[in-house]
């Protein structure tokens, strides 16, 4: 979930301080009304496509691959709600086909030797470092004209975001999207179950423990699931899938904090160069190493590290670094999610300095 952290709530405020502006005419705020119309007009349009899942399954027309997949996402639905204390609403309810590949598409852009995010400042959200469009073209836009200005860009697809369940009625609440909805049985159920457990909890402002907390549910929750349903393959499948994970970040952290170091050094301009081009090389030499050992031959990162870069690397951070502490909580709490649930609610609520200190002590 590195990739989507970013605009787990941008894009719900976003939308909503978009309409307002658009609704009231203010022109005032110049070249900005229209990013923030595309970000109303998205959104809404993304909610207007949904419809009921029940009436999915009653139209003959619905293809039965889909079809499938929609009964197993209620499946997973409500064991969500009555395994894992998850919210009982709305949410993955009703399914949207956007006729695309994505939800929305994000660009990030750093300078040739350094690792800052280029930032931009909305209303409501306030600054952050990356560009969000409901529209490839309109990203891939703004990445070239970036470029001619000398920045190094990355456009990446995001397939699902999320408003947190903050925003108001069932019309309004996070569709199934077509963008994410056949993907595999673990991955449909992690992605539900990870992102329904932001609507129980979610401290302001600090993105490892929300991320770490998610990860953990959504772990614990589809393995409870598969073990349930008797599909210890699957499970293991997961499992792998997590090793894969770990071996990634390892990967590209060692890289982006020698990118960092040598950015940081006095070296000069060309000398620095040279570093960065070594440093990918020695990071895509490590990724082909690992495919052909540990993995098997495990091609699903070979995109990611054939365009990998500054922008690439800059967007990783060490989202999951405590999600054995929130795995410890949940065996410390009897495996109890009600329980669970409550006590990450009651850390939440705590000054950030107070929350860690908790937490590590579980």
């Amino acid at each position: 979930m590195t990739l989507q952290v970013r605009v787990k709530r941008w894009m719900g405020r976003l939308a909503l301080a978009a309409a307002v502006l658009g609704l009231s005419g203010c022109a005032q705020v110049g070249s900005q009304v229209g990013y923030y119309w595309q970000s109303a007009t998205g959104h809404l349009g993304l909610l207007n496509a949904a419809r009921p899942v029940s009436d999915w399954l009653a139209d003959p027309a619905t293809p039965a691959d889909l079809r499938e997949r929609l009964q197993l996402s209620q499946t997973l639905r409500d064991y969500a709600v009555r395994e894992l204390a998850l919210p009982d609403n709305a949410s993955y309810r009703r399914y949207a086909d956007l006729k695309r590949s994505a939800a929305v598409w994000n660009v990030v852009a750093t300078r040739e030797l350094s690792l800052d995010l280029k930032t931009w400042c909305v209303l409501v959200v306030g600054c952050v470092g990356y560009r969000g469009y409901f529209d490839r073209s309109e990203a891939d836009a703004l990445a070239e004209q970036l470029r001619g200005e000398g920045w190094e860009t990355y456009v990446y697809a995001v397939p699902a975001y999320s408003t947190l369940g903050k925003l108001p009625g069932r019309w309004f609440a996070d569709p199934l999207l077509n963008t994410f909805i056949r993907d595999g049985d673990v991955a449909l159920a992690r992605l539900m179950f990870h992102e329904l457990s932001h609507q129980v909890a979610y401290a302001e402002d600090d993105t490892v423990f929300n991320e770490s907390y998610a990860t953990a549910v959504e772990r614990i929750g589809s393995a409870q699931w598969l073990r349930g349903a008797g599909r210890e393959a699957l499970l293991a499948e997961a499992e792998a899938q997590d090793r894969r994970r770990e071996q990634f970040r390892a990967l590209t952290q060692r890289a982006r904090a020698a990118l960092l170091a040598l950015y940081a050094s006095p070296a000069a301009d060309e000398t620095k160069r040279q570093g960065k081009a070594q440093i990918l090389a020695q990071l895509r030499a490590d990724h082909a190493a690992l495919k052909a050992g540990d993995w098997g031959g495990y091609a699903g990162y070979d995109r990611w590290f054939a365009s990998a870069g500054n922008p690439q690397l800059a967007i990783l951070g060490a989202y999951n670094d405590r999600v054995g502490d929130f795995e410890r909580l949940f065996e410390r709490v009897g495996r109890d999610w009600p329980r669970f649930h409550a006590e990450v609610q009651r850390l939440a609520a705590l000054p950030k300095a107070e929350r860690d200190a908790a937490l590590a002590r579980h």
